[in-house]
């Protein structure tokens, strides 16, 4: 189902300065709207906040990470994975009071316990079923960075947000489609990862399994010449009359050899039986392996239909825009025109009116 909006709140957007960590930097004009997603796919929440069609914030929630309320209007949080620390700022401080100390940091505080419990099932669920072969081809992961805290007064702190504040359109829905097939796109590449090293794995025990059976074989075709070998050899014993004791006791030693034999053959077989079914599964996984990689395909193409649809969108736009423009000058030419007509009209009116007065 993708990314789903859990509760938004309108405020002002600024990130710390990079090169002093001391000043905010505004990223809105306005005050727009800031969102708390959640992806059910990677059971992640991320805070996500669109000026038009560009995201001025993208922060994921991570257990670390902690909202500080800094002043009555003004509320801040450090974002590693992203080195930096991202500041709202409410246009009034009842509208912080009702809406940001119990509803925005109050689903902050519960998103980000509820990313910490997701993590932890990870871990378990990744010591439970981790190999060494799965800890050898370990990923290099790379550390988040930890950007410096954040403190002060609030003159130096908090920008001053008393300046009037007009309401923003709501931001453009042409980026959704994008971040819900970036979301599936991840998916299916995770999915086919994953499918990669399992297809590893089946290729390998693959091999070894045919190598064995290779081995089997002939060793099957060993116990059948000594079966062979043995039946003649007890024809041969029974034969001879002088030593039939003899030869019921070597007669019953070796049927019980042939039978232990039989056995021993089934339990190959059996075997053999259990390694067809092995390949009929791995080649099941490469067949959703493949259909994999062509639903990945159909997702990018569908990508590439959507950004040419959005470039087309962008272009009538501005060539409406370019339209109304000209109408307009249009317009206002012949405003002056008429009005310079009327103005004549008056002139003539006059006048006539004059030269009737004179006659």
């Amino acid at each position: 189902m993708g990314e789903q909006p859990i509760f938004s709140t309108r405020a002002h957007v600024f990130q710390i300065d990079p090169n002093t960590k001391k000043n905010w930097v505004p990223t809105s004009k306005h005050a727009v709207t800031v969102s708390y997603f959640y992806d059910s796919t990677r059971n992640v929440y991320r805070i996500i906040s669109l000026d038009g069609s560009k995201a001025i914030i993208n922060s994921t929630i991570t257990p670390n990470m902690t909202f500080t309320k800094t002043s009555q209007k003004f509320g801040q949080w450090a974002d590693s994975r992203a080195n930096t620390v991202y500041g709202l700022g409410f246009s009034s401080e009842h509208h912080l009071s009702k809406s940001l100390s119990f509803q925005f940091a109050e689903k902050f505080q519960e998103f980000k316990e509820a990313a910490r419990l997701a993590k932890e099932k990870s871990q378990e669920k990744m010591e439970l079923t981790s190999t060494p072969s799965q800890e050898s081809a370990g990923g290099d992961l790379q550390s988040p960075l930890t950007p410096e805290s954040i403190n002060g007064t609030d003159d130096e702190r908090t920008p001053d947000m008393t300046q009037n504040s007009e309401p923003r359109a709501e931001p453009t829905q042409n980026a959704l489609p994008f971040s819900h097939s970036s979301a599936i796109s991840k998916h299916w590449e995770a999915e086919l990862a994953t499918l990669k090293g399992n297809n590893a794995k089946l290729t390998a025990a693959l091999l070894e399994s045919t190598a064995n059976v290779k081995q089997w074989k002939q060793q099957l075709a060993a116990y059948q010449e000594e079966a062979e070998r043995l039946h003649k050899r007890v024809t041969e014993l029974e034969c001879v009359s002088s030593q039939a004791n003899a030869v019921h006791t070597h007669k019953t030693e070796l049927n019980q050899t042939i039978q232990e034999l039989e056995e021993t053959l089934k339990v190959k077989e059996e075997e053999i039986e259990r390694l067809k079914q092995e390949i009929d599964n791995a080649r099941e996984l490469q067949e959703q392996r493949d259909s994999l990689t062509q639903k990945l395909q159909e997702v990018e193409i569908r990508n590439k239909d959507l950004e040419g649809q959005l470039s087309d969108l962008e272009q009538r736009l501005e060539k409406s825009q370019n339209e109304q423009e000209a109408f307009r000058n249009n317009l206002k030419t012949l405003l002056e025109i008429l009005d310079g007509k009327i103005f004549e009209l008056t002139e003539l009116r006059d006048n006539l009116a004059k030269l009737l007065e004179c006659s």
